[in-house]
């Protein structure tokens, strides 16, 4: 390929790192302020290197270009720069890389392109997941370390009672919260186990096996970790479970996990129709060079990477011509002069916890047990985000109720007859929970930008949509809880739940903003 081509997609590199440079400044904010990502600069450096190590293979094929790669690029770059208009970096991450995939197979074709599918699709894993799509895993992952580190504690003979995350030994309360539920090993775990796979030079079926076995171990591992916490923490008290003690035990179980990986690979090798000795199915294979005196033939710079080239340069200008976008935040008052007493209902303020607000990672809240008649309870609960776009959004009561233990018995939606939120009736999700003798009944709703939206998915939508038309990606979490009391109906915790949020929901319009 004539050095032009490299300068061309050197520049084209350039153009879509200056076009998109928010987007990957917030990446790369993630990978030195995240413990789930931070892996995440190693992996470039391994993409180069298996190009590099194909280097031979891809000198040999005929770079013959592909229209297909001008219409990927094409679609990635639009998917871009719509990410950018509506302020969602995920977005915009994923469509750079689909569009540097677009530019190369546009030059390469797709003999070339095969060669370097795999290295470039390990750069997949080192963009971040949708900050939604995290929660529901990290509470899922965090529920099963739970469950299966309290049985490695009973093994040791040590009477221990869990809620959800919640492991209580006695003395001591240890929480599965973020810092311990999984999802630190589960994504470098799972980009080693592709890299293990890569060079796992056995059937198909083993190397996926192989990739996808980084999930259960995962799992497994932490949840080892969490009963080994508990045991020490029994047996040589709290210290145990915190600071520099608490870190070093994450990175052996993490060592621990490749070793297991390892082993793993070992046992693949040697079962079925293909078994070998591990030694010779698994290794690092450096190219030769390339003889001295070798004929070089140049080669043409293909048509459709020439044509990408011009509409990147065509989208860059377009980019730039357009105004800056600043995200609007409207004017609102703090919770903080949220009223304590409504409608005959008197409350005494609540806060969370640093570990909550740190994974919350909510603007403003307000948190209240409101009492009435010295019998009637209800808790009212609005976490706020000034903007959505970058990892901050409202929790789902669906994904985070059950991390204290309580199970789900029936989740349907509900009109609360009555009541208007702004223009809107009021629409809620209606959750009954249950803890074993305790029952309790939410209600919980999103009340975003003017709207009253109940589906978790719908959220999202209306979040892209308004980031695109209003500028805004404000919006709140409402939540009520209710105790349902001993022979009392779920029917009578509707009443007062309806009776409460008559009082509340036309207050709400001066701290949520329409």
């Amino acid at each position: 390929m004539p050095a032009m081509a490299w300068v061309i997609l050197a520049f084209g590199c350039a153009v879509l790192a200056t076009m998109f440079t928010a987007a990957l400044r917030d990446l790369i904010d993630v990978w030195f302020t995240s413990a789930e990502f931070s892996y995440g600069p190693i992996l470039p450096l391994v993409c180069g290197f298996l190009v590099w190590q194909q280097r031979q293979n891809i000198a040999a094929v005929e770079f013959s270009g592909s229209w297909l790669g001008m219409l990927i690029f094409i679609f990635a770059a639009v998917m871009a720069i719509t990410g950018q208009f509506a302020t969602i970096a995920t977005l915009v991450q994923y469509g750079i890389l689909l569009a540097l995939a677009g530019l190369i197979l546009a030059m390469t074709g797709w003999q070339a392109f095969r060669l370097l599918l795999a290295p470039f699709s390990i750069l997949l894993l080192a963009i971040p997941l949708p900050a939604f799509f995290i929660n529901n895993l990290s509470s899922q992952l965090q529920l099963l370390s739970s469950q299966i580190g309290v049985w490695v504690i009973r093994l040791f003979g040590i009477s221990v009672f869990v809620e959800g995350n919640v492991i209580d030994l006695g003395g001591y309360k240890l929480q599965v919260a973020e810092a311990c539920d999984g999802l630190r090993y589960l994504f470098p775990l799972m980009s080693l186990g592709f890299i293990m796979a890569y060079f796992f030079k056995v059937a198909m079926w083993k190397r996926i096996t192989l990739f996808l076995s980084a999930i259960p171990i995962t799992i497994v591992m932490n949840s080892f970790r969490i009963g080994t916490i508990g045991v020490m923490v029994e047996h040589w008290g709290t210290r145990m479970a915190e600071g520099f003690l608490h870190e070093f035990q994450g990175w052996a179980v993490f060592m621990a996990s490749a070793a297991l990986m390892l082993g793993e690979m070992a046992l693949l090798a040697r079962i079925g129709r293909d078994a070998r000795p591990w030694r010779e199915v698994f290794g690092l294979d450096f190219p030769a060079p390339i003889p001295r005196g070798t004929p070089r033939s140049v080669r043409t710079i293909p048509k459709p990477f020439i044509a990408s080239s011009v509409v990147l340069v065509v989208f860059a200008i377009g980019l730039a011509l357009v105004p800056e976008r600043a995200e609007t935040i409207p004017s609102r008052e703090s919770f903080v002069s949220f009223p304590n007493n409504i409608d005959g209902w008197s409350g005494r303020r609540d806060s969370l916890d640093r570990i909550y607000l740190d994974a919350l990672k909510l603007d403003d809240y307000v948190m209240t047990d409101y009492v009435r008649d010295q019998r009637d309870q209800v808790n009212f609960y609005v976490a706020w985000y000034g903007s959505q776009r970058a990892g901050q959004s409202a929790h789902s009561p669906r994904s985070c109720l059950p991390g204290g233990g309580w199970r789900i018995t029936r989740l349907d939606q509900v009109d609360v007859p009555g009541i208007r939120v702004g223009t809107l009736p009021l629409r809620a999700n209606r959750v009954q929970i249950e803890l074993g003798n305790q029952k309790q009944l939410v209600y919980y709703w999103f009340q975003q930008r003017g709207r009253v939206i109940t589906n978790e998915y719908m959220v999202k939508w209306y979040l892209f949509r308004d980031s695109l038309t209003r500028h805004r990606t404000d919006g709140a979490l409402v939540r009520l809880v209710t105790p349902i009391r001993s022979g009392e109906s779920y029917e009578a915790g509707d009443a007062r739940l309806a009776q409460f949020a008559a009082g509340v929901a036309p207050r709400l319009d001066r701290y949520i903003p329409d």
